[in-house]
């Protein structure tokens, strides 16, 4: 019994950290991308590193990535960068690679 109840806590630890982990990546991939963004939008450094925190909080308005996509897009077409949506998935999709490798690379 004290077997299985060990095992039990072992995949709960493991959920636990996988999921703080996945949490801590889109983060990272939300201020990156907004950096990104941003320097599309020829911001300056202060209003650039604003921007990408303002991304990373538009990620808490509901589940998934379609906030982030709307919040970039709408800025990005707003400031006249000639982008759509599938050129937006394209970053997320490069970002988040990018911030795997930087937080594997700090673990």
């Amino acid at each position: 019994m004290t077997d299985f109840k060990d095992r039990e806590r072992a995949e709960e630890a493991k959920f636990a950290h996988d999921e703080e982990m996945m949490f801590r990546i889109t983060a990272r991939r939300n201020r990156l991308v907004g950096q990104w963004a941003a320097e599309r939008m020829n911001l300056t450094d202060a209003e650039s590193e604003a921007y990408a925190k303002s991304v990373v909080q538009a990620d808490f308005e509901e589940a998934g990535d379609e906030d982030v996509i709307r919040k970039l897009l709408g800025d990005l077409v707003s400031a006249g960068v000639e982008i759509d949506e599938a050129g937006v998935r394209t970053a997320l999709d490069e970002k988040m690679v990018e911030a795997r490798r930087q937080l594997m690379g700090e673990a």
